[in-house]
């Protein structure tokens, strides 16, 4: 970026002299031939500004002074031209805020030097301003995810007290809420009132995992275990070794994966896949679910002794309809929030907003509630929160459900399971590959497993 300097002097041909020299050398340039006219020319924020001392009217030192005094120019280095020479004068320069002292008659080279110094630093200095700036505003945001646990109502003190409760401990947690509830808020507090704060927290979404490379996410591989495994690779659990894992959507685990998680919990101890060699772990792991493990257990689509493994310590998180008296101060912290993101100015929020998100029964919970609030806050022309409309449409999408709903979403699920089961049964449980019953279906292989842990669908022998 080309930078500008300010050739502030009365008379014409050092400003001709210095606009020349400055031209060659890359820089663009601005003038002014009094100091009234350079304070009104340095509203342009120039890279730097030469300023001759003496002049009629203002005065160098009495134009670097006012520099100085606004906070728009304050930082603009400024170095002074004179044909002075007495010491005194270079002081008083440097008093008034001055930079650097060049005596005229000048060498070009020498000026030009100081010139490229001066404006070089000062570009670092606004670098690492923005850097800090940027670190800074990153810190709050983890700080405020961290603490964005926002509410009093009964139902979350009580989650508070159990975190105080088992943080201190090495104990397992068992997290269990729908989905939006903020469980992983939860994990995070654990993890940060714990003696493993200092460690990792690791965070594995087992749902998103494919099924063949469960196991290599969760404890490794050595290179050559499969095609494509070039390289050996940490899993997760030695990523997360001396700290905390954070098993999300664990109901999802397949049952093979479940007994090898379920050593490591007993024992401390896996090996890669591929591996000759047993690894010593020290983990804490803290597992979520938005399913009924138990229910899970009952129909055989999760290991009954790793349910209650993992059952150690459990900790219900309330849905939001169960704590409506938080939804105001999630709505102000949300809001916040977002205009941060969105670079805006939202200085209130209508009561009117407020009284249909208490009314709002948030079937998607805390995760909704955040993402409505983005997207009003996008609509809202003003610096208030009104987009009161968009509830007309949340609520025509994802009201609460009513028994009639809810029993038609049974059936919904109940006639995609006997269509999957169908399609299996043709292809003989064959899923991946051209006559796979992925393909038939239109479905990615991994998308087509979790459907089958989801909807409880088992090869029978």
């Amino acid at each position: 970026m080309v930078a500008t300097v300010l050739i502030v002097d009365d008379e014409p041909l050092n400003v001709d002299l210095l606009e020349q020299e400055l031209a060659a050398a890359g820089y663009r340039t601005l003038s002014a031939a009094n100091g009234e006219e350079a304070l009104t020319v340095a509203k342009a924020l120039p890279d730097l500004v030469l300023l001759d001392v003496m002049m009629e009217g203002l005065d160098g030192y009495a134009v670097c002074e006012r520099l100085k005094a606004n906070d728009a120019t304050r930082t603009i280095p400024v170095i002074f031209l004179t044909a002075l020479t007495d010491s005194f004068e270079k002081v008083r320069a440097f008093s008034v805020g001055a930079v650097d002292y060049v005596t005229k008659p000048f060498e070009t080279g020498e000026l030009l030097a100081r010139v490229g110094t001066h404006i070089a630093l000062r570009r670092e200095i606004e670098a690492h301003r923005k850097s800090r700036s940027t670190i800074q505003y990153l810190v709050e945001e983890i700080r405020s995810d961290r603490d964005a646990m926002v509410g009093e109502s009964p139902a979350l003190r009580h989650v508070r007290e159990q975190i105080a409760q088992v943080a201190p401990t090495d104990s397992t947690v068992l997290i269990q809420g729908e989905t939006g509830t903020g469980k992983e808020l939860v994990a995070r507090a654990i993890h940060e009132l714990s003696l493993r704060r200092e460690r990792p927290l690791i965070k594995v979404n087992c749902a998103a995992l494919p099924r063949d490379l469960v196991e290599s996410e969760l404890f490794g591989h050595e290179k050559g275990a499969f095609t494509g495994a070039t390289q050996q690779r940490r899993g997760r659990f030695e990523l997360a070794d001396g700290g905390t894992l954070f098993l999300d959507e664990a109901g999802e685990l397949p049952l093979d994966t479940q007994a090898k998680l379920l050593r490591v919990l007993q024992e401390r101890e896996f090996d890669r896949v591929g591996g000759t060699r047993s690894l010593r772990t020290d983990v804490r792991v803290i597992a979520a679910t938005n399913r009924d493990l138990h229910a899970r257990v009952e129909d055989g689509g999760f290991r009954a002794d790793l349910y209650y493994r993992l059952n150690v310590f459990p900790i219900v998180v309330p849905p939001l309809r169960e704590r409506r008296d938080d939804i105001p101060g999630l709505v102000r912290h949300f809001v916040a929030k977002a205009a941060r993101k969105l670079g805006r100015t939202l200085d209130g929020i209508s009561p009117a907003f407020v009284e249909r998100a208490c009314a709002y029964a948030w079937p998607g919970n805390i995760r909704e509630l955040e993402n409505l609030v983005e997207r009003a806050a996008i609509m809202s022309r003003g610096a208030v929160l009104d987009a009161v409309d968009l509830f007309s449409s949340a609520s025509a999408t994802a009201s609460e459900k009513t028994p009639a709903v809810m029993a038609g979403d049974a059936m919904l699920e109940a006639v995609e399971r006997a269509h999957i089961q169908q399609v299996l049964e043709r292809t003989r449980w064959v899923i991946e590959g051209e006559r796979g019953a992925a393909r038939i279906l239109g479905l990615n292989p991994s998308t087509l497993r979790g459907r089958l842990r989801k909807l409880g669908i088992r090869k029978t022998s």
